[in-house]
């Protein structure tokens, strides 16, 4: 619709609200001077209701949410309000004179009370309903329009040719690293400190190896050691770092410890082999120990009377 119409409709509406109005002016008017109202007042209180169902209406048409709604609560009291009024101005014969005196709305005591508190809250409410809705209007804040793409089609190609420093970096694909069907098995490090094994290792078989010196010639052989598969035990002596720190004995205190742990035993089971196992020491020790022990025992057995 073009601005023109658009006027028009508005002026149209001006001009429906402006009859409606004046029709219910003259019911409205007449019912305030039935509950008490002076003649001033009597002519202010159909603004007093009309009015603010023209308020709550603008205030519809600004407000969302549950602002909005509290405003269609409003908007349809107040116009079922003024309904009612009318229809008991219309129903009551009395109140159509020139000049409306104080007088009952309804001839039932109970419906004639009802309508008195109606038409006398209605100027409270406005006042309460009316400055709320003023306050939520001026506290209202619109959401923000997005801004619409001038050209959709030329930010698309712009995306597209920024250069790849521009773009957000992309985390690389994992390496997907084939499994391995058969994995050689890793043979188990030998501990420093291994001494060489005493089984005797079995000779490689030697493989002949035939070579041709000249065409028609004989064919001669050569053998060859094949080399061995079988992985060799560590050798050497073992670093300083990877020994014990245990402090070294003296032969005073290696003949206590064995004295020690022979005392009980027989001469023919004092041996070298079980010397070096209850003491731990060298087998060059135990065998020197062993002779010191016997030769001990064998002069104690000689000066005994």
């Amino acid at each position: 619709m073009n601005r023109l119409g658009k006027s028009l409709l508005i002026t149209a509406l001006v001009v429906v609200v402006g009859m409606a109005f004046r029709v219910s002016w003259n019911a409205l008017r007449d019912i305030a001077n039935a509950i008490g109202a002076d003649h001033t007042a009597a002519t202010l209180y159909p603004f007093v209701v009309d009015g603010l169902m023209a308020l709550a209406l603008v205030a519809t048409l600004v407000l969302a949410g549950n602002d909005r709604k509290f405003a269609l609560r409003v908007l349809g009291t107040y116009t079922g309000a003024s309904l009612v009024l009318n229809y008991v101005h219309g129903l009551v014969p009395a109140l159509h004179g020139a000049t409306v005196d104080w007088g009952r709305l309804a001839d039932w005591d109970p419906a004639n009370w009802a309508l008195v508190l109606l038409a006398t809250s209605l100027p409270v409410g406005s006042i309460y309903f009316g400055s709320d809705l003023v306050a939520k209007v001026l506290h209202h804040q619109p959401a923000p329009t997005p801004t619409p793409v001038a050209n959709a089609e030329e930010s698309t190609e712009t995306t597209m040719k920024r250069s790849t420093a521009d773009l957000p970096e992309s985390t690389p694909a994992p390496i997907n690293t084939p499994a391995v069907a058969n994995p050689v098995p890793t043979p188990n490090p030998v501990p420093l400190g291994f001494l060489k094994s005493t089984l005797p290792l079995k000779p490689a078989p030697a493989i002949e190896s035939t070579s041709v010196n000249s065409i028609g010639s004989t064919p001669k052989r050569t053998t060859v050691a094949a080399a061995s598969t079988r992985p060799r035990a560590a050798t050497g002596r073992v670093p300083e770092a990877g020994r014990s720190p245990r402090p070294k004995r003296t032969q005073a205190q290696l003949l206590d410890e064995a004295r020690t742990a022979t005392t009980g035993l027989p001469d023919a089971k004092v041996t070298a082999e079980g010397i070096r196992r209850e003491i731990h020491t060298s087998p060059a020790n135990a065998r020197m120990l062993r002779d010191a022990l016997l030769a001990e025992r064998a002069g104690t057995a000689v000066g005994t009377p």
